[in-house]
């Protein structure tokens, strides 16, 4: 114990400490002392070239490239600029400091951009500047839709779909059983909130024209016997009493949900045209794209449960369905991603069913079905086809058994399955492609090794130009260094895992510090920081003595389906690889405490959290859970029965943090926004009152007026409040509340 104390007392915190910590976030750090961790390039719409802004201490640089001569430049003289605008504005502007928007080269080589909500016009040899005269803006009514050919105009009235000729006015029904709620050609709004007792959805149209206007598609969406998710507003200043809102949302298992109708209708006709298409629920709706063939198009839906998708075409000419592409899995579907390529009378399409994500291709005509790619590795994206050329390019992870598996490299695939390597470099790569697909930009780096941009020949993979280079000199002179990449074996014995750890700048490997764990272990992402812009996510936190650690177990995507069925009907035990990794940590490096382990999540996070502190309470002491989805059955639908299986069955009851109030021991912060209506509340307040009715000691934190993302005020005042709690409950130290924010 005396041990300790003069630990304790040696490591005392001081407002020094704080403001190096706050010096880390990162409204106060990239492109203010860290520049180009990341460089987001715009393709002029000419295919000229591009331009992008280069950072460094004296601000930015607006600089262009042009495919000519691939040479970088200045885009236009800022010192010039500058004193021409501080003229029209009548205020010092300066150079480096100039924010311009919208920027685009016309037909005569000038320059037009956005300026402070107004449209100039400059002169690049003159440096004249002209105030673009304002466009008319599309002045449509949002509640109709004009036909392609422009003949017929479709609205809404009385909940039922109408036409009417542009030509004639003449209106025509086309739906007919049409009440309140139960509605022709509106839409569920995720995000629909409605405001007192029995209020009024938000008014909504949506119908999707054929490509030769003779069919029109909608849907009937019913909300008659749907329930809602409540909240209380109590954050309105003029209000003394809480405003009500409520919003159309399904939980796992609902029957009473939002359901979703796709229906038909032949114009000419003017009569529905019936098709063997099912009702989805609001989070199961089929999607449509027209055909060029008239009356064709494709049709894509999931069943609920998520473990059968179908991709189909229906002809209403023929009255006839054909299944393209139909996926089964025992588990679950997630991520299905198609794009018709109609020219060629192929779908191509990404799936699992080798258990990898490979790319696939299908003929819409005989339906044969071929893999274009085979291996074991993770296609994560395709970013570019070229249809006339019979070429699709994709991003995909794994392949390189040599490369870290989260890193992704570009590469192109023909028709006939033969690949070809883009990006040779051993890191991640992020890539932008011109709208001609004849070049692409690439950010490439991994989290210790900083940000290269540069510009690359579609067809090689050559680069014609470095665009920007990161730049952290200034943070290194502080003695910062990079998070630091580890690895070891999973739970299961025989798969390697990967994570990160953030050491403070003063790190001293005489000294023991207490290990933190930033969690979010749900199953549609990944937390291993592939990219240098995400090497200071966890440094602020690490600079108040803490060692931050990030992980993926097994569960998490973007590897096998073996990989990611680790988490499925078993969220509950996604952090059996962090205890894991945390004792690897431990025996690893001889400065880390693992008797002294903090935890922290947001929303899936948040749940981790929970668990944490409640499934594996003595490792887990110090928690702070914000906006969490403690209960899956109080969640929102399509998430838990995804990942944690539909129809809902006992597993919901054994991995929620209520049910497992019981088993706190150690010090827990709940923390959550009052009108979140992505997570709603709710269950939050459910934890709560089982931890009181457990006689558990923990700390609960709302903040009425934030959703599910903090922002202004309430983001600095969770930030300093997740600090200190594990300042004092963590390190036993004593926090600062009062420090300078930057």
């Amino acid at each position: 114990m005396l041990f300790l104390t003069t630990q304790i007392q040696a490591q005392k915190l001081t407002q020094e400490d704080y403001q190096r910590a706050e010096s880390f976030r990162s409204e106060n750090l990239n492109n203010q002392i860290v520049y180009n961790l990341y460089t987001q390039v715009y393709w002029f719409e000419d295919e000229s070239g591009l331009w992008f802004i280069d950072h460094d201490k004296n601000g930015k640089t607006y600089k262009a490239l042009y495919f000519k001569d691939y040479k970088v430049q200045p885009l236009f003289d800022q010192n010039r600029l500058a004193q021409k605008l501080s003229l029209i504005e009548e205020k010092d502007l300066e150079s480096g400091k100039l924010s311009l928007s919208n920027i685009e080269r016309t037909k005569d080589g000038h320059l037009r951009f956005n300026f402070e909500s107004k449209s100039y016009t400059l002169n690049l040899k003159t440096y004249e500047l002209q105030l673009a005269e304002k466009e008319d803006k599309d002045e449509r009514d949002p509640f109709e839709s004009k036909s392609p050919d422009g003949n017929w105009i479709a609205f809404s009235k009385d909940y039922n779909l109408y036409i009417k000729s542009t030509d004639t006015g003449q209106e025509y029904q086309l739906s007919h059983n049409g009440e309140k709620e139960y509605e022709y050609a509106t839409y569920y709004g995720w995000y629909d909130i409605m405001e007192g007792e029995n209020a009024e959805r938000p008014k909504h149209f949506r119908v999707n024209w054929s490509k030769d206007s003779k069919y029109i598609a909608a849907n009937v969406v019913d909300f008659r016997n749907a329930e809602k998710m409540y909240l209380l507003d109590h954050s309105i200043d003029s209000l003394y009493k809480s405003k009500l809102l409520s919003y159309y949302r399904g939980s796992p298992g609902d029957t009473t949900m939002v359901l979703v109708k796709p229906v038909f209708f032949n114009v000419e006709s003017k009569t529905e045209v019936k098709t063997d298409l099912p009702t989805g629920t609001h989070i199961n709706s089929v999607a449509v794209q027209w055909m060029e063939r008239s009356g064709q198009f494709l049709a894509s839906y999931a069943e609920r449960g998520f473990q059968k998708e179908f991709l189909k075409l229906i002809d209403l000419k023929n009255n006839t369905e054909k299944t393209l592409i139909a996926e089964t899995s025992t588990t679950n579907i997630d991520n299905f991603w198609f794009k018709k390529l109609e020219g060629k009378q192929k779908v191509i399409f990404l799936s699992e069913r080798s258990g990898w994500r490979q790319l696939y291709l299908v003929d819409i005509e005989t339906t044969e079905t071929i893999p274009l790619t085979q291996g074991t590795y993770y296609i994560n994206s395709v970013v570019h086809v070229s249809e006339d050329k019979e070429e699709i390019f994709f991003l995909a992870s794994g392949k390189n058994p040599k490369m870290n598996p989260y890193h992704q490299q570009l590469y192109k695939v023909d028709f006939k399955g033969n690949t070809t390597l883009l990006t040779a470099e051993n890191a991640h790569h992020v890539v932008s492609f011109s709208k001609d697909g004849r070049y692409f930009v690439d950010n490439y780096s991994t989290v210790n090794r900083p940000t290269k941009t540069v510009l690359r020949l579609a067809k090689s993979g050559k680069v014609t130009a470095e665009l920007t280079s990161a730049d952290v000199s200034e943070v290194v002179a502080k003695d910062w260094q990079a998070p630091e990449p580890f690895q070891l074996t999973a739970k299961d014995g025989k798969t390697t895992i990967y994570g990160a750890i953030w050491k403070p700048t003063n790190f001293d490997p005489n000294k023991f510090y207490p290990i933190v764990d930033h969690t979010y272990t749900g199953p549609h992402t990944q937390m291993f920081p592939k990219s240098f812009d995400r090497a200071f996510m966890n440094q602020s936190l690490a600079e108040l003595g803490f060692i931050v650690m990030m992980v993926d177990g097994l569960g998490t995507s973007g590897r096998s389906k073996e990989f990611h069925n680790h988490s499925y009907k078993n969220m509950g035990n996604n952090l059996e690889d962090h205890v894991l990794a945390i004792t690897h940590l431990g025996e690893k490096y001889p400065w880390i405490d693992t008797d002294r382990v903090g935890i922290f999540g947001h929303s899936a996070g948040g749940f981790d959290t929970g668990r944490a502190m409640l499934a594996f309470p003595d490792v887990y002491k110090v928690g702070v859970a914000s906006s969490a989805d403690h209960d899956f059955r109080m969640e929102k639908a399509w998430w838990p029965e995804m990942y944690q299986g539909w129809p809902v069955d006992s597993t919901y009851h054994e991995v929620s943090n209520i049910t497992n109030a019981k088993n706190l021991k150690g010090k827990l912060l709940l923390v959550h926004g009052g009108i979140d209506e992505n997570v709603n509340p709710s269950a939050t307040f459910k934890l709560a009152e089982a931890l009181v009715n457990a006689d558990k000691d923990f700390d609960l934190l709302i903040f009425p007026s934030q959703r599910h993302g903090y922002q202004g005020k309430a983001s600095k005042y969770f930030t300093k409040k997740r600090w200190n709690y594990f300042v004092e409950h963590l390190k036993g130290e004593v926090p600062i509340w009062d420090f300078k924010w930057e």
